[in-house]
């Protein structure tokens, strides 16, 4: 009977609600079950893998990846998450998103060799990633780590290189309390005799001392590669070579020439299986996209999309913000999940928000409007500033009501704020 009901469940959204429930837990970090069901499907993929970790940087790194060598005429396959809008986000091959039907059919083989092996959500999603890649036979797949990296789904497939681009402090109940402790864990990806790539200056010690120990090749940022920018182009210097007058990235922010320096220190790891010529370097970087990171939309008055959900991520939104052209004010549109840092978050945007219109996230997870209110208070945010609303769509609404043609409005806290904002902007 059971079966039968299961296979009654033909729709993406009737799978997604499944694998919700399958596993008690919505994060349970180990590898056993999930290599488990990969060996009993067999899935060995024989193409190129790049796994790409770290703190904040991830995103944008698999997609300038992706948009390059995409441009290169090869068949790309490229797992990243969470999504904002809709689940096929995750699953792209040619830059294009997986249908339901591709989804489902995944799903559908993963349960039924599964057993009696209980999976998380995330675990389901990484195996499916993968046997929808093999089947369609991607050229290179490039797979964005969940959640730290030793003990994350995706690595129980091995990497052709490996790139942590960034660590701070996040997801602390899961990584550890310290930098180093966090960076042990996303050290987890790095493979002996593979380029294992870090794509930051500010490197903890532990990422060379497991880099050394597991005897990968250590290419850092500042040493092993590095760059050099204008305010028009840039030069990337890397092991084998240099990429001159390239243009900007497409992505906005200063800190993306760090994430840009880092794939094309990976496109230089599998270079002997994928080779990437500088036309298509150019191209994948002047088309690159990623929506939520940064995204500034048209019109006034100016909205400004950004999942930054940590103390390092804000810090880089606060950049961004002072590098655009002066604004009356800057309106926050803000929510965030109550086991992330809102003080934190809080600090390093007060001096760049004019006024803050906060809202609660209906998740189990999510801060309530009046927690976030009172973590504001905590970081020195005058309360006059603060107004409280039930939706963040609430929020927003009032914010453009309230915004003239020469303020702008930010919103940002969690991908869960940014896809509710996002779906309020478009009139979903």
């Amino acid at each position: 009977m059971v079966n039968d009901l299961i296979q009654m469940k033909t729709t993406l959204t009737d799978w997604l609600y499944r694998l919700e429930s399958i596993h008690p837990q919505t994060i349970a970090l180990g590898l056993d079950r999930v290599r488990a069901v990969r060996q009993r499907l067999q899935l060995n993929p024989s193409f190129p893998l790049i796994i790409v970790g770290g703190t904040n940087g991830k995103g944008s790194t698999c997609a300038m990846l992706e948009a390059m060598l995409h441009a290169a005429a090869y068949r790309t396959g490229c797992y990243a998450s969470p999504h904002l809008l809709d689940y096929n986000e995750r699953v792209r091959i040619g830059k294009q998103q997986a249908t339901d039907a591709e989804l489902c059919a995944a799903f559908e083989k993963i349960d039924q060799a599964r057993g009696d092996i209980p999976l998380t959500y995330f675990e389901f999603g990484a195996l499916a990633a993968m046997l929808c890649f093999v089947e369609r036979e991607v050229d290179v797949a490039i797979l964005e780590v969940g959640l730290g990296g030793r003990l994350d789904a995706v690595t129980v497939f091995d990497g052709d290189c490996a790139v942590v681009t960034s660590v701070d402090l996040d997801h602390m109940d899961y990584l550890g309390d310290t930098r180093e402790a966090i960076a042990y864990e996303k050290a987890g990806i790095f493979r002996a005799g593979k380029p294992a790539i870090f794509g930051s200056r500010d490197m903890p010690d532990i990422i060379a001392h497991e880099a050394a120990r597991i005897g990968a090749e250590r290419w850092r940022l500042g040493t092993e590669f590095d760059y050099a920018a204008s305010p028009q182009q840039w030069d990337f210097h890397g092991v084998y070579g240099a990429r001159l007058a390239l243009p900007i990235p497409a992505l906005r922010g200063a800190y993306q020439l760090d994430n840009a320096s880092a794939a094309l220190a990976a496109l230089d790891a599998v270079r002997a299986r994928l080779p990437v010529d500088m036309n298509a370097v150019r191209r994948g970087l002047a088309e690159v996209s990623l929506p939520g990171r940064f995204q500034v939309m048209p019109g006034r008055p100016q909205i400004i999309f950004d999942v930054a959900h940590n103390p390092h991520a804000a810090r880089a939104l606060a950049d961004n913000l002072a590098a655009l052209p002066p604004a009356r004010s800057t309106i926050a549109v803000f929510a965030m999940l109550r086991d992330k840092d809102i003080v934190g978050v809080a600090r390093a945007l007060r001096d760049r928000i004019s006024a803050w219109r906060v809202a609660g996230l209906d998740l189990p997870r999510g801060a309530t409007a009046a927690d976030i209110a009172h973590a504001l208070a905590e970081a020195g945010v005058p309360t006059a500033a603060v107004q409280t609303f039930d939706t963040v769509a609430a929020a927003l609404r009032h914010a453009c009501n309230e915004a003239g043609d020469n303020d702008r409005i930010a919103a940002f806290g969690s991908f869960h704020t940014v896809a509710e904002a996002m779906r309020e902007q478009r009139g979903d």
